[in-house]
């Protein structure tokens, strides 16, 4: 059985990346760890900020690969066997939180404050891309005419 997408039309040439995107969104999972924010910031920039309390910069990995932004957390097991715990309400479990971006967004960095991870982004202006496209004939006009030179044809 073959699934029927809006980009299957003819129509829309060299659009299987966002079919491919989509599927990505699917697969990243709906959990809501850990929280997020997406704030616009001026014309063009946006923050993404993520709140991990309680992981060190250390803990934390940032990633950008074809347009798809991942950010992952895993804490260092704690070596300090003296602490106990009446209520842990802090999570530390480990998490990757994706983003799919769009082309031109490019990533200015990244940076830890108060257990809020900021992900700071600019939405590049794209280029005049219109261009005249020259048409030509398949075949070369010196060989559509063909002309008979009539000195050269002898009678015997």
């Amino acid at each position: 059985m073959s699934r029927l997408t809006l980009f299957d039309s003819p129509l829309f040439l060299g659009f299987d990346h966002f079919e491919q995107t989509i599927d990505r969104l699917k697969k990243t999972g709906s959990d809501g760890y850990p929280p997020y924010n997406i704030e616009q910031i001026g014309d063009r920039g946006l923050r993404i900020t993520l709140a991990v309390a309680g992981f060190q910069m250390s803990d934390l990995d940032v990633e950008l690969d074809h347009n798809q932004l991942t950010i992952r957390g895993k804490r260092q097991d704690e070596q300090d066997g003296e602490k106990i715990y009446i209520h842990r309400g802090i999570a530390s479990r480990q998490f990757q939180r994706s983003f799919i971006l769009a082309e031109g967004i490019e990533i200015l960095g990244a940076h830890l404050d108060n257990g809020l991870l900021n992900i700071d982004m600019q939405q590049k202006i794209p280029e005049n891309s219109a261009q005249k496209i020259e048409i030509t004939s398949k075949h070369d006009d010196k060989n559509d005419t063909k002309t008979i030179d009539v000195e050269t044809i002898s009678k015997d």
